[in-house]
């Protein structure tokens, strides 16, 4: 049987054309593009017979315009909650589009899908699968209600994350101790004729000044978030760090050490990649065997999507560890083969998942042999 597969993505993406490159590099056929232009506006054709793999929609002005509003600005942070809802309504619409198609089949489940571009429903269902989690604040609504559920749970440095952002987007890393505060964050709050404003930036700054720091958590606030302690990280030659680790098909293959001197690790906002073997000697074989475990598990809170990107950090000192927020897209990591003993030692991400698709591992869908 010839597997077939077609990608909903942005044609011109990297992540549509590495994964591309990884079919080919197997002998599939090459496979068709579904662009999220046309799943948007409902002109996309399913092909019959093909496994419909769905990319991230980000990258792309035309797409994000339909995503958030025809007058949204995409360099803005607001907004999460409308793309949420888009998007969603979109990934519906195209599994209904696929069960309708002789023969297609859909790697991956809308509903997963939506629970991990919403950071509040995915804590809660990693907290029910017993992952370690930092612990969270619910009820925040604004800077007064997180500072008085701070003040009650006796914390005083928080992250603060839209629900529905990504890339860290809009995360305020605060402290607060008594009148003094600071909040470390990618966005730069600006004031137009509409009031307080926050922009995608790709410079972490740090704001003192408490009324800018009630007007950043506000403004954040208002399309929903996700409130957990600052768990201090485990540092490396003198740099924080966590890991992305990709999960595929329940295996736990890839994975990044992110390096930073700023609470934001993301790699585009100046972290740079870090010394994975001095890591595991760091934290030693048991430890890391346990991380992935951790992983792994994380990552089967969701058993229907294909691969999951896992963010895990170590606690200070290397005492413990806890997974940060899990990734629908967090795959791409271009030119990184697979971890020693995974399996995967030869492949990237993107042929590790061709692989675990033709090899019957992926569950997520019936036996292709």
């Amino acid at each position: 049987m010839t597997v077939r597969f077609a990608v909903v993505g942005n044609p011109e993406n990297r992540r549509v054309v590495l994964f591309r490159r990884a079919a080919a590099r197997v002998g599939l056929p090459e496979p068709r593009v579904l662009p999220w232009l046309d799943v948007l506006t409902g002109s996309a054709a399913v092909p019959a017979d093909c496994l419909v793999r769905l990319d991230s929609p980000g990258e792309n002005a035309a797409v994000d315009r339909l995503l958030r509003g025809p007058d949204a600005d995409p360099h803005r942070v607001e907004g999460g909650a409308a793309w949420h809802r888009a998007f969603t309504s979109a990934v519906a619409g195209l599994a209904g589009a696929v069960a309708r198609t002789p023969g297609a089949r859909l790697l991956g489940d809308p509903a997963e899908l939506a629970a991990m571009f919403d950071k509040r429903r995915s804590h809660a269902i990693l907290a029910a699968a017993g992952v370690p989690l930092p612990p969270a604040l619910a009820g925040v609504t604004g800077y007064a209600t997180l500072r008085e559920r701070m003040a009650e749970a006796g914390w005083t440095r928080v992250f603060v994350k839209p629900a529905h952002g990504s890339s860290a987007a809009g995360v305020i890393a605060l402290s607060a101790a008594g009148a003094r505060v600071a909040a470390t964050t990618s966005a730069a709050l600006r004031r137009d004729d509409r009031g307080m404003r926050l922009h995608n930036s790709l410079r972490v700054r740090r704001y003192t000044d408490p009324a800018e720091v009630a007007a950043l958590v506000d403004t954040v606030c208002a399309d929903g978030v996700q409130v957990e302690r600052w768990l201090p990280k485990a540092s490396l030659h003198g740099s924080t760090i966590d890991l992305r680790v990709v999960v595929v098909a329940g295996r736990a293959t890839h994975a990044v050490v992110r390096a930073s001197r700023h609470p934001m690790t993301n790699l585009h906002l100046g972290g740079a990649r870090g010394d994975l073997a001095a890591l595991r000697r760091a934290t030693g074989e048991p430890a890391w065997e346990r991380a992935l475990d951790t992983c792994v598990r994380a990552a089967g809170a969701f058993p229907r999507s294909l691969s999951v990107g896992v963010d895990l950090m170590f606690r200070l000192g290397w005492r413990g560890h806890a997974v940060a927020e899990v990734n629908a897209f967090g795959d791409l990591l271009p030119g990184l083969t697979g971890l020693p003993g995974s399996g995967a030692e030869e492949r990237d991400t993107y042929d590790e998942q061709v692989h675990a698709v033709l090899s019957g591992r992926y569950k997520g869908i019936p036996c292709l042999t």
